[in-house]
């Protein structure tokens, strides 16, 4: 919860200190979070501006769009992660990290709040790997590079984003 929150707070403190997207808007309106690659991200369009899409009302910002809706993905990891299928009173909770690059194609899938089981981990990883092709998400109607986090709990068992 610590890592989520602290993640939280760095994304508001970047769009709070982020160069504006327009000049004709104000306030929250053209905010955009640009995520600090401290590496060059293969397949990326551009590293320098891999943005953490914030889409407040009528601020032209639109996330990337999953191939599968939260149902159907809950769905593959309750059918394709092994690890938790023996285990009906397991609890965990974590955070998978994606990056979608601006034409749609997921090039980055890691865990970025762990879970307590490197197998588990790798299982989720996994399945969420499997979902190559998005609707790349923009920015008043161009294409960028974007940050999708899916935070998830696990109870009796089941996984729940």
């Amino acid at each position: 919860m610590k890592k989520i929150l602290t993640f939280t707070l760095i994304v508001f403190g970047l769009a709070i200190m982020s160069s504006c997207s327009s000049t004709k808007n104000t306030g929250m309106n053209n905010i955009i979070a640009t995520m600090q690659v401290e590496e060059p991200i293969p397949g990326v369009c551009n590293n320098s501006r891999v943005i953490a899409i914030l889409p407040f009302l009528q601020n032209g910002q639109v996330e990337a769009q999953a191939p599968l809706t939260d149902q159907e993905i809950e769905e593959q990891l309750n059918s394709n992660v092994h690890f938790l299928q023996d285990k009906p009173d397991y609890n965990d909770k974590g955070m998978v990290n994606l990056i979608i690059n601006c034409k749609g194609q997921m090039v980055r899938c890691e865990i970025d709040n762990k879970t307590k089981s490197t197998e588990l981990d790798q299982q989720l990883v996994a399945v969420f790997a499997k979902l190559e092709k998005w609707k790349a998400g923009s920015i008043n109607g161009e294409s960028v590079d974007t940050s999708v986090l899916y935070s998830f709990t696990i109870e009796n068992g089941k996984i729940h984003l």
